[in-house]
């Protein structure tokens, strides 16, 4: 097995949560807004949890989602990773007001700092999108090292349809650039996973999540949706 071990950096660059560290005191309230813990509850339950599980939530933020898992699962083992310094004291305060064990690293999602096969299930939650390209081609490889031949993969992204590719903001035509259609589902297969057809859920006031479901595909498989 190898693990990942990236040197300090500290001045790397990111784009937080809220795409503004100032507006990081907002994060939670937004997600309230928006209608995010149901989407949380149903990632949750799509990823059949069993007491002694390894989890990992990727970009991982003030650790909502770490959060809610906990409460359910008080048995699996909880890690949260996250380029944002402040969203992860404020993610360990929330979990120890909840009486949730969690270890929060920070770190960035292509270059995760776990060992190969270490996770039994990996969590994204509204992550990808912020990605570039390349990144996002990235963070599904070291997804893909770091589960299990039989872990699953759990990501929640925005999506959208051509039309409103095209008239969205400047700003978030680019975020949203690879998320037109199936575009997600087609990334991810891409990288080496099964994936099942997307579960499509509506967000409060601003459009549209689609819940992804993967597993890897074993080496000797070529890539392939299962239905």
């Amino acid at each position: 097995m190898t693990e990942r071990t990236s040197q300090s950096r500290a001045e790397r660059e990111y784009l937080p949560g809220m795409g503004k560290h100032y507006l990081l005191p907002l994060y939670d309230v937004v997600q309230r807004v928006f209608g995010l813990h149901p989407i949380h509850q149903e990632m949750i339950t799509l990823a059949g949890l069993r007491d002694g599980h390894r989890v990992l939530d990727v970009g991982c933020g003030t650790g909502n989602l770490l959060r809610s898992t906990g409460k359910r699962y008080p048995k699996v083992e909880l890690v949260g990773l996250d380029p944002d310094p402040k969203a992860l004291a404020r993610a360990g305060r929330k979990a120890r007001r909840a009486g949730v064990t969690v270890r929060l690293d920070r770190g960035f999602a292509e270059e995760l700092p776990y060992p190969d096969g270490s996770f039994d299930r990996v969590f994204s939650s509204l992550m990808l999108h912020h990605l570039d390209t390349a990144s996002k081609d990235a963070l599904l490889a070291e997804v893909r090292r770091v589960l299990r031949p039989d872990g699953l993969l759990v990501l929640a992204d925005a999506t959208v349809d051509e039309h409103g590719h095209r008239t969205g903001s400047g700003r978030m035509r680019e975020q949203l650039r690879d998320n037109v259609g199936d575009a997600v589902a087609q990334r991810i297969t891409t990288a080496g996973f099964a994936v099942e057809p997307t579960r499509t859920r509506a967000l409060r006031m601003v459009g549209r999540i689609g819940i992804e479901l993967a597993r890897p595909e074993s080496s000797g498989d070529s890539p392939s949706t299962c239905y």
